[in-house]
């Protein structure tokens, strides 16, 4: 079984080279990419398409924002049927179905893609360019996603570490005093990819008094301009959260140092599959691996043969190789496997704070209005 799933994985991995916007993600400041003009997108009312079922939060909340304003018609629609009907929409918000440039191609009305947050791994965004549709994300760090994200993170691997399957399987077992867990302080935790989540969960850790590394392409505050002296505190901030930087180099390096690596990376071409079984075997025999960024970092089959060989310690995750999750996988048969749907940015705050964004996005579309909130990548 876990074979065929891996080999499921490969086959997710080659469809994600596929897209042309699966290259390292341009370094875009927020203040440069926000403020463009779209044209105005139709006299009498704008329709806003939300891409699948899942997530309904986020089709709900912005409709409450929108309910004084008639002339935003938001609409959800089920994955399946977006490409029969991305024509009629002028407006976008992903979600979590792929975008591919046949798809672009029906939407003639389309002036905007967005994600419902940072995400935009399944979204051709060369096609879109192609089309003069921009496309564009809202940034973690001021939607509150970010926070929430990195709470998760938290949560998952102080779930491992105090091995929470376990006591469900205890208390259903009408024992006490087991099992006996770990404590997160003096803990050595590798953040792989230090964006915005990384930045977050680094705040939250030192609290614990751990020992932090983290990697990162570019040790630069590229979010600034260069003379804000924003920047420079930024660098201070950083340098302050931070006991150990390392570049894309160093990654196997880090992994053979922590007793926990959290993977915050963003998905792309060079990034598919990196947690592999090369990295896996670098690891500290009965480390732990908690991952909140996108399932398809993950190797399967490597990762199910490191969690079965006992060489991983734990491993916690809120995204999965295939989503919805599998509640048949074998791997979660393992009493150190956490899953969780999701939901890592999925908070009231995080959520009523985009679904405003996505809301002010739609109105400003309507009246040709320069659109703010939002970093636009293309």
């Amino acid at each position: 079984m876990a074979g065929v799933l891996g080999q499921a994985l490969r086959g997710s991995a080659r469809r994600f080279r596929g897209f042309s916007n699966l290259s390292p993600p341009r370094s875009v400041p927020d203040h440069l990419r926000m403020g463009e003009v779209i044209e105005k997108s139709h006299n009498d009312v704008t329709n806003v398409l939300f891409c699948g079922h899942h997530f309904p939060a986020s089709t709900n909340y912005t409709r409450e924002y929108l309910k004084g304003h008639p002339f935003i018609k938001v609409d959800e629609v089920a994955l399946d049927e977006v490409p029969d009907v991305i024509h009629k929409y002028h407006l976008c918000v992903v979600k979590n179905k792929r975008l591919d440039a046949m798809i672009i191609a029906k939407a003639v009305q389309m002036k905007l893609i967005m994600q419902y947050g940072v995400g935009l791994e399944g979204v051709d965004i060369g096609a879109a360019t192609e089309h003069n549709i921009k496309v564009a994300r809202i940034p973690g760090s001021t939607s509150g996603n970010a926070a929430s994200c990195a709470e998760m993170a938290i949560y998952l691997i102080l779930g491992l570490l105090k091995k929470q399957k376990e006591m469900e399987t205890i208390i259903r077992e009408n024992k006490l005093g087991v099992p006996v867990g770990e404590t997160l302080s003096g803990k050595t935790v590798f953040i792989l990819g230090f964006g915005a989540i990384g930045v977050e969960l680094a705040k939250r850790l030192r609290p614990f008094g751990v020992r932090i590394i983290a990697t990162k392409r570019k040790w630069s505050s590229i979010s600034l301009p260069p003379n804000d002296p924003s920047s420079k505190a930024l660098d201070c901030e950083v340098d302050h959260l931070v006991d150990k930087k390392g570049g894309p180099e160093s990654i196997y390096e880090f992994a053979g140092e922590a007793d926990i690596v959290a993977t915050c990376l963003t998905l792309y071409s060079e990034t598919v599959g990196i947690i592999d079984g090369r990295f896996l075997s670098s690891m500290k025999k009965g480390s732990l691996l908690v991952n909140i960024a996108r399932g398809g970092l993950l190797d399967y089959s490597s990762v199910y043969q490191h969690v079965e060989s006992g060489h991983l310690g734990g491993l916690a995750m809120d995204v999965a190789w295939t989503e919805p999750f599998d509640p048949e996988d074998p791997i979660l048969k393992f009493p150190n496997v956490i899953l969780t749907p999701h939901v890592a940015g999925v908070t009231e705050y995080s959520y009523r704070t985009m679904a405003k964004v996505v809301g002010d996005i739609a109105l400003q579309l309507h009246a040709g209005r320069p659109l703010e909130g939002i970093e636009i990548v293309n």
